[in-house]
């Protein structure tokens, strides 16, 4: 069976601040951490991440699924128009290398 983490992703207007806080209240520190701009943490519920976007600051960018499962990193939007991201974590990585 698959096993999904849910992935959430935000725009944050101050980076270190962000990084504090978050993995304060996540319990966790950051798995990685990309030129103080972008910070990925893991738990066993939620994949989030977030990057360093002052305009619009504190926005949704988009959500998705960590899944073992997934062939290929995809994204979709839902009707809504809410972006959703489906990959497993080493699809995860290749992408956040690229960056």
């Amino acid at each position: 069976m698959n096993q999904r983490r849910i992935h959430v992703a935000l725009a944050v207007r101050d980076f270190d601040a962000s990084l504090r806080d978050y993995g304060s209240r996540l319990g966790v520190g950051p798995c990685c951490v990309v030129d103080r701009t972008y910070a990925l943490f893991r738990t066993d519920q939620v994949n989030l991440s977030i990057s360093f976007h002052p305009d619009p600051p504190c926005a949704l960018r988009h959500l998705g699924f960590e899944d073992t499962g997934a062939p290929e990193m995809t994204a979709e939007r839902d009707v809504n128009g809410i972006e959703w991201e489906r990959f497993t974590e080493e699809q995860q990585k290749a992408e956040i290398l690229q960056r």
